[in-house]
């Protein structure tokens, strides 16, 4: 009988296993008005994909974009400051 030994390293804990560093959390948090806007403006597509929008879907689509800009905008801001704090 042949022996059957493992071919690769011990399976342990992989980089992907692991849970976030308090570093990639605060990038999370510092990127969560931009994530907030964009689910925003996703809620209103999708309101509007079985039919055909009406005035009031066009602006609420036109402002949920203007707030994924504007998030955007802050964020660039902040990280070109190099200040770490949120809105």
């Amino acid at each position: 009988m042949k022996h059957i030994g493992a071919v690769q390293v011990v399976v342990t804990a992989d980089l992907f296993d692991r849970e976030p560093t308090a570093a990639e959390l605060d990038a999370i948090e510092s990127e969560m008005p931009v994530i907030t806007a964009e689910l925003e403006l996703l809620d209103a597509q999708i309101v509007t994909l079985d039919r055909t929008p009406s005035p009031l879907d066009v602006r609420r689509i036109r402002r949920a974009r203007r707030r994924v800009l504007a998030a955007r905008r802050a964020l660039v801001n902040r990280a070109a400051d190099g200040s770490p704090e949120v809105a």
